[in-house]
């Protein structure tokens, strides 16, 4: 069986900065991340989001995620030819 690479886990500036925050908040670091790692597993992923929203709108009515796509990309290249424009003169 082929041995898997260990997980050299978080390097030094983001351990020192977790470890800030859970001080910031009179936390120990585990406390301060089991918290967090709660708050994470709480949160809709961004497929249950996505999808609770169509289902809204399904429910109650606006504007669907293929015309806020393309109000998006409008408003994208609008703004990408200004700064075309701007940057030839």
């Amino acid at each position: 069986m082929a041995e898997r690479a260990r997980d050299p886990g978080p390097d030094d500036a983001t351990r020192e900065t977790v470890s800030r925050r859970a001080a910031a908040h009179d936390l120990s670091l585990g406390e301060y991340l089991r918290n967090e790692l709660a708050q994470l597993a709480n949160a809709p992923t961004m497929a249950e989001w996505l999808a609770e929203s169509d289902r809204w709108r399904a429910e109650h009515g606006g504007v669907s995620r293929e015309e806020l796509d393309q109000a998006v990309a409008e408003a994208r290249a609008e703004r990408d030819a200004r700064e075309d424009d701007r940057l030839r003169h």
